[in-house]
C-alpha cells in the first residue's frame, strides 16, 4: 500500500497561538513551529501554555529538523522546552535564529542546541522532505513560509503572513515565487486564518510612521510610546521620527531590549549615532527631547508600562502632560488589563492615544483579499485551514469554496487529529496525543486538571482548616477542633460563625466516635460533610475543608 502524508497539528487549530504542525512520511517527521500561548484568566498561577510533546518524544528518532517560520513567541516559546527533550537541529532565518539563541542562553541550552541560519530561497534536505524558504512580509522582520516537498507532492505552509508592497524593511512577499509553485502543482495548502474574517487589505506597516510623524510634530512634551517588542519595523519607524524631531531615544522592557539588540546587530534596524540613551539618562533632558519606548502595550502586569502607570518603575515615573502611545491593538482576552493601565494613566493626567485616535497598528496577518490572491496563486488540491479559532477555519473554508475549491478537498481540523494526505485523497484517520502543558515556574506539566480545578475553588471561595488532637489510647479529643480560615471570611468580624464551626465539627467528630469509627480518613470524610452542608446553609459558599487530626 502507498505510504501517505501524514499532517497533524499539535497547536495553533481552535485557538490562537502556541503553533506546531508535524509532517510526517514513512520514517521522516519534520516539525514546523514550537509556539507557546498564554494562559486564560482562570489558569491560576500558570506562566504559559505549550503543546503536549507526548507523539514527539515517542516518535524522537524519525524526527529529522525543526523548522521556524518566524520569532514570534507564538511559533518559537516552546522551542526551549521541546529542546529538553530532543536533541534535533532547528533552522530558522538570521533574525529567529537571533531571537531562538537569546531563549537558548536563558534555558542553557545554547551549547547543545544545532541551531542552523537560512536565507530566503535556499531549500533544506530532511529525510525524505525538502523544505524551502519562501520570503513573506509579517509584523516582524525574516519571516518566511515554506514549500515543503514530499514524494507525493508539494505542501505550502504560509506561517503568518501579510501582503505589503511598500514594507518599512526588505522586500515585499515572494509573489512570484508562489506563482511558480502554483503552475509547477501544489499537492496542499496550510495557510494563516487570523484575519480572514476582515474583509479587503491589510495596510502597509509605512502607514504608521506618518501617524507617529503627526504626533511627534509641535508636541512639547514626553512621548512615551508601548508597543509589540518583535516589531523591528515599527520601532525603527518610532527611532527614526524621534531623530527627525530632534528626541533621544530611552528603550525599557527587557524583550524591547533583547529584540532591538538583536536586531541592530544583525542589520535589520539602523539608529542614527546618539538618538539611543541610557534610560537613567533622560532625567537631566527637557520633556520635548524625550521619547521612551517600551513593552506592555497588552497591559501585562510585570510589563515596564504597567510598572510605569502604578509608580513601580525605578526610573519613570508619568507625570501630567506625558503623551502616552499605544501602538498595538488589544490582543482578545487583554482588553480589561489595558483598561487598568489606561485608567491610571489619566487619574495621573497623562494624554493617551491609541488606535482609536488615528492609524497606530496595522495587522501582520493578511486579510479576506490578501488570502483570496494566494489561494488563486497556488491552486492547490487539498486546503488546510490552520492558525485560528473555529470561526476563522470555517470562514476560510468557505472563502476557499468561492475560490472555486471542492469543499470535498478541504479539511477542518483540531489539534491531536492526523489528516492523511494521498495523491487524490485527504481524509482524518487517527489521533494522536495533544493538548495544552502547563508552565508554572520550574514546573513543566506537574500542574494538571485537578490541580488547576483546587485553585479555582481556592482563589473563588477560600479555604477552611479544621484541627484537632486526639489520643493514640482511646480516640478521646485533647485539644480542638481550631478553626483556620484563609480566602474565606474576615475572622475578627465573624467570631460567632466561627463558634458554631467549632460545634459543628467537634459534633461531627464525636457521632463518629460514638459509632466506633477509628478510621480517620471516615472521620475527615464525616467533618468535612458536615462542615460543607452547614457552610452552604448558612453562607451559600462552599469553601475547601481541610480536616486534620493529629493523634498523639
Amino acid at each position: 500500500m502507498a505510504e501517505k502524508l501524514k499532517i497533524i497539528s499539535l497547536g495553533g487549530l481552535n485557538e490562537i497561538g502556541k503553533n506546531m504542525t508535524v509532517y510526517e512520511y514513512g520514517n521522516d517527521i519534520i516539525v514546523v513551529d514550537a509556539g507557546m500561548g498564554f494562559p486564560d484568566n482562570d489558569m491560576y498561577g500558570i506562566d504559559v501554555v505549550i503543546p503536549d510533546f507526548t507523539y514527539l518524544i515517542k516518535n524522537r528518532d524519525k524526527i529529522r529538523g525543526i523548522f521556524i517560520t518566524h520569532g514570534h513567541e507564538d511559533h518559537i516559546g516552546s522551542l526551549p522546552y521541546l529542546l529538553r527533550e530532543l536533541n534535533v537541529p532547528v533552522y530558522a532565518t538570521r533574525m529567529s535564529a537571533g531571537l531562538i539563541k537569546l531563549k537558548l542562553e536563558e534555558h542553557h541550552l545554547l551549547g547543545k542546541t544545532r541551531l542552523i541560519t537560512c536565507e530566503a530561497g535556499e531549500t533544506v534536505k530532511a529525510g525524505r522532505f525538502g523544505v524551502e524558504f519562501i520570503h513573506v512580509n509579517h509584523s516582524i522582520a525574516d519571516a518566511v513560509g515554506f514549500a515543503i516537498r514530499t514524494p507525493l507532492g508539494v505542501c505550502v505552509h504560509t506561517g503568518d503572513f501579510k501582503i505589503d508592497t511598500t514594507p518599512v524593511s526588505g522586500d515585499m512577499i515572494d509573489l512570484a515565487r508562489l506563482g511558480q509553485l502554483g503552475k509547477e502543482g501544489v499537492l496542499a495548502l496550510l495557510c494563516d486564518s487570523t484575519n480572514v474574517e476582515r474583509p479587503g487589505y491589510t495596510k502597509s506597516e509605512r502607514s504608521v510612521g506618518a501617524s507617529f510623524d503627526a504626533l511627534f510634530r509641535g508636541c512639547e512634551e514626553r512621548i512615551i510610546i508601548a508597543t509589540f517588542a518583535s516589531n523591528v519595523d515599527r520601532i525603527q519607524q518610532i527611532i527614526s521620527v524621534a531623530a527627525k524631531y530632534g528626541r533621544k531615544v530611552a528603550i525599557t522592557g527587557r524583550s524591547m531590549e533583547n529584540a532591538i539588540k538583536v536586531s541592530t546587530e544583525l542589520g535589520y534596524m539602523s539608529i542614527p549615532s546618539g538618538v539611543l540613551v541610557d534610560i537613567n539618562q533622560i532625567k537631566g533632558l527637557p520633556k520635548n527631547k524625550i521619547c521612551v519606548v517600551t513593552t506592555g502595550s497588552q497591559g501585562e502586569t510585570m510589563s515596564a508600562m504597567t510598572r510605569m502607570a502604578f509608580n513601580t518603575h525605578r526610573q519613570i515615573e508619568i507625570q501630567a502632560g506625558d503623551r502616552v502611545i499605544f501602538s498595538a491593538s488589544a490582543i482578545p482576552g487583554n482588553e480589561n488589563a489595558i483598561g487598568s493601565v489606561v485608567n491610571e494613566l489619566y487619574r495621573k493626567g497623562a494624554e493617551v492615544v491609541d488606535e482609536r485616535q488615528g492609524e497606530l497598528h496595522v495587522s501582520g496577518h493578511a486579510c479576506a483579499d490578501e488570502l483570496k490572491i494566494i489561494h488563486a496563486l497556488l491552486k492547490p488540491k487539498f486546503f488546510i485551514p490552520v492558525h485560528g479559532e473555529q470561526r476563522h477555519l470555517k470562514v476560510h473554508s468557505k472563502l476557499a469554496q468561492e475560490m472555486g475549491m471542492d469543499p470535498r478537498n478541504i479539511v477542518i481540523s483540531d489539534i491531536g487529529k492526523v489528516i492523511e494526505v494521498g495523491r487524490d485523497n485527504v481524509k482524518i484517520n487517527g489521533v494522536v496525543p495533544a493538548g495544552r502543558v502547563f508552565v508554572d515556574g520550574y514546573g513543566v506539566g506537574d500542574v494538571g486538571a485537578v490541580v488547576l480545578r483546587d485553585r479555582k475553588h481556592l482563589a473563588e471561595d477560600g479555604m477552611i482548616v479544621v484541627v484537632c488532637s486526639v489520643s493514640a489510647e482511646d480516640g478521646g479529643l485533647l485539644s480542638g477542633p481550631d478553626i483556620i480560615t484563609r480566602g474565606f471570611i474576615y475572622v475578627k468580624e465573624s467570631e460567632g460563625l466561627m463558634e458554631e464551626l467549632k460545634t459543628v465539627a467537634l459534633e461531627a467528630l464525636e457521632k463518629s466516635q460514638r459509632a466506633n469509627r477509628w478510621d480517620w480518613n471516615a472521620i475527615k470524610g464525616d467533618i468535612r460533610d458536615e462542615l460543607s452542608g452547614y457552610l452552604f446553609k448558612k453562607t451559600r459558599r462552599n469553601p475547601m475543608i481541610l480536616p486534620v487530626i493529629m493523634e498523639v
